[in-house]
């Protein structure tokens, strides 16, 4: 071989180990953030971007409100690719329409869930089901089944590259499916509606106390906490507890309820109401 073609050969193999190198820290440097416009019964949706984009999971404000929830994120609305709905009651799908139409998105939901509520014109509708992937640039969006008293209700699991992202409200029951989705995340969006003792004792009467706590209703305190020591944490780096109720919970009795789970995490987060959690950022390990 010519001293010319070892030249050529080196710099070659020098491009090469660069270009691994590179492709390596790009992944090194993946990253997945997710912050809450607000969690509870008058209002739910969680945002979650990746790269320059970004979805909506759910948008139980009106489109004016949830606009100014994402001013208030620093969140440029032109970013958002598309509405994913959990389910038909108001405080998850009030402001879906308004929203999409407005920035002239598509929203993903149930066949089931749109046939349980007019949702007028949207610019594009996906019918998706459980166990059914749907990729959004780069991002795999995997729907869930629950137990909820929706025509058919979904929750979410994400993934960007190797991060995972779950959300999880409104269930009455911590399923296999549940259980199968949500092990093993980087991060975590769950529901801790209520206190057994204070929706016994609270303003509801019995019939919706009933609903609440049925196998179809919202996970309790102790729901949540069970999830919590169920599942693999060991990669979990930002929980976010939600949906908390005002009435038939408090913010003191999730804590307590969760203290033994929530020890040893490096980051745990409650989303209230008006103010929601800001920017949570998921990254991949060097």
């Amino acid at each position: 071989m010519s001293a010319v073609a070892r030249l050529i050969k080196t710099k070659a193999n020098l491009c090469c180990a660069y270009c691994a190198k590179t492709s390596f820290n790009v992944l090194a440097e993946a990253s997945l953030r997710f912050a809450s416009l607000g969690s509870g019964s008058s209002g739910n949706a969680t945002l979650v971007a990746w790269q320059d984009t970004a979805i909506l999971i759910d948008c139980g404000f009106s489109a004016k409100e949830a606009l100014a929830r994402m001013a208030r994120l620093g969140f440029d609305s032109a970013k958002l690719k598309a509405i994913f709905v959990t389910h038909e009651h108001g405080d998850h799908s009030k402001g879906v329409a308004p929203l999409a139409r407005k920035l002239n998105i598509p929203v993903y939901m149930s066949a089931g869930t749109e046939a349980a509520m007019d949702f007028g014109r949207l610019p594009v509708l996906h019918r998706i089901q459980a166990d059914e992937r749907v990729d959004i640039d780069g991002l795999e969006v995997l729907p869930v089944t629950v137990a909820h008293d929706a025509r058919e209700p979904l929750q979410y699991v994400m993934t960007y590259q190797s991060l995972r992202l779950g959300v999880l409200t409104d269930l009455g029951s911590l399923t296999p499916a549940v259980y199968k989705a949500y092990d093993a995340l980087h991060g975590l969006l769950l529901e801790a509606n209520h206190d057994l003792r204070m929706l016994a004792y609270g303003p509801y009467p019995p019939s919706l106390q009933e609903r609440v706590r049925a196998p179809w209703g919202h996970l309790n305190n102790q729901q949540c906490a069970q999830l919590l020591r169920e599942t693999d944490l060991s990669q979990l780096q930002h929980l976010v507890i939600g949906h908390i109720s005002r009435k038939n919970n408090h913010l003191d009795c999730v804590k307590e309820a969760v203290a033994a789970e929530v020890a040893e995490l490096p980051s745990v987060r409650y989303a209230c109401q008006d103010e929601g959690v800001p920017w949570l950022e998921l990254r991949t390990a060097p």
